[in-house]
């Protein structure tokens, strides 16, 4: 019983640890052509995707940790190939960890900055 009990303790704090995020409606994200060295930042609404090159880049969500606008950004995005229509990348992309879940194109990089209120 007494290990019981302490099992529960244990696992009581973890209940309350999950963070709460806002969400806005725009996100900063910056964009590199490895071949020429061009590097963009660029800010997206959603439901208004930007095209560069040939990758054409939606935004589907941003959220922060609620309260704290700066710290961190969570953006789940879709990046098609304007060429082929294949779809390159679809997940969410955090600006604290870029590699953590990254688009893995030979050519271009893209990675989300901070979400931005408009």
């Amino acid at each position: 019983m007494i290990r019981f009990l302490v099992l529960i303790l244990c696992l009581f704090p973890a209940f309350g640890s999950a963070q709460r995020a806002s969400e806005t409606k725009a996100g900063e994200l910056r964009w590199l052509d490895r071949t020429t060295g061009e590097l963009q930042s660029f800010i997206i609404s959603i439901g208004e995707p930007v095209t560069l090159g040939p990758l054409d880049i939606h935004l589907k969500a941003c959220r922060y940790p609620e309260g704290e606008l700066s710290l961190d950004a969570f953006a789940l995005l879709a990046i098609y190939d304007t060429r082929s229509k294949n779809q390159l990348f679809e997940g969410w992309m955090v600006a604290s960890s870029p590699a953590l879940n990254a688009l893995e194109h030979p050519r271009y990089d893209v990675w989300v900055l901070r979400c931005k209120m408009l």
